[in-house]
């Protein structure tokens, strides 16, 4: 899974620091900050959420996919 925020989207709601602290933060004006942009499987369910609470649509994740070969 790969995380990928917007800031320019961000409406400094904080939905997503409240439900996955250990993927995001928000600097000193409330714009999202991606922690860990990698995250785990177990951050997985979490990331989610935030991602359909973030009220802006900021948040946007992604599955891995192998490269060829």
């Amino acid at each position: 899974m790969r995380v990928t925020v917007d800031p320019t989207r961000c409406v400094g709601a904080g939905q997503c620091v409240l439900t996955s602290p250990e993927l995001f933060d928000q600097d000193d004006d409330g714009v999202v900050v991606l922690v860990d942009p990698d995250g785990t499987t177990d951050d997985r369910r979490s990331a989610t959420l935030a991602a359909d609470l973030c009220p802006s649509g900021a948040i946007s994740l992604a599955e891995d996919t192998p490269g060829p070969g």
